[in-house]
């Protein structure tokens, strides 16, 4: 099997405005999570909350995090700005420190955000031996797009071991 393409890099805090929805599934039924995802990224594209959060944006990353809240797995649709809006339901923190970083393309988004998550959780933090993660948000970072495909990274904030 191929050593899993992740890198540990140093980042600075950042602030995620994030529109929310709590997920139903249980946290290992992954394709009940999927979809509710699916649905709910579906729903924000079409009733305009995504355009909303983009217009306050300060780079054109759409981020997907996912953030235990409350004993709730809750769910983002989000841009890194300070500013705020009515139609958000979060301001998501990320500490400074380091993040497992997961490089990857697909056909979409939402296939783009699936595949990292799998890699990550499934494989980069097992080989990632030094460090650990211990919880808060982590993010899939859609970053635009190159022949046809859609480009982007997972970041997962951890400490070291």
């Amino acid at each position: 099997m191929n050593m899993t393409n992740y890198i540990i890099e140093e980042k600075d805090s950042f602030t995620v405005l994030g529109i929310g929805t709590e997920l139903q599934s249980h946290y290992t039924d992954y394709a009940g999570i999927n979809k509710e995802k699916a649905d709910f990224w579906q729903a924000v594209k079409q009733d305009g909350r995504l355009e909303t959060l983009k217009n306050v944006a300060k780079n054109d990353y759409i981020f997907s995090v996912n953030e235990a809240v409350n004993n709730k797995m809750m769910h983002y649709a989000g841009v890194m700005t300070e500013e705020s809006l009515s139609e958000a339901s979060r301001v998501i923190q990320f500490p400074k420190g380091k993040y497992l970083v997961v490089k990857g393309e697909a056909k979409t988004a939402e296939e783009l955000s699936n595949n990292l998550t799998g890699i990550a959780f499934g494989q980069a933090l097992a080989e990632a031996k030094d460090f650990a993660y211990v919880g808060g948000p982590n993010t899939t970072v859609e970053m635009g797009q190159r022949n046809g495909l859609v480009y982007g990274e997972m970041w997962i904030p951890v400490v070291e071991k």
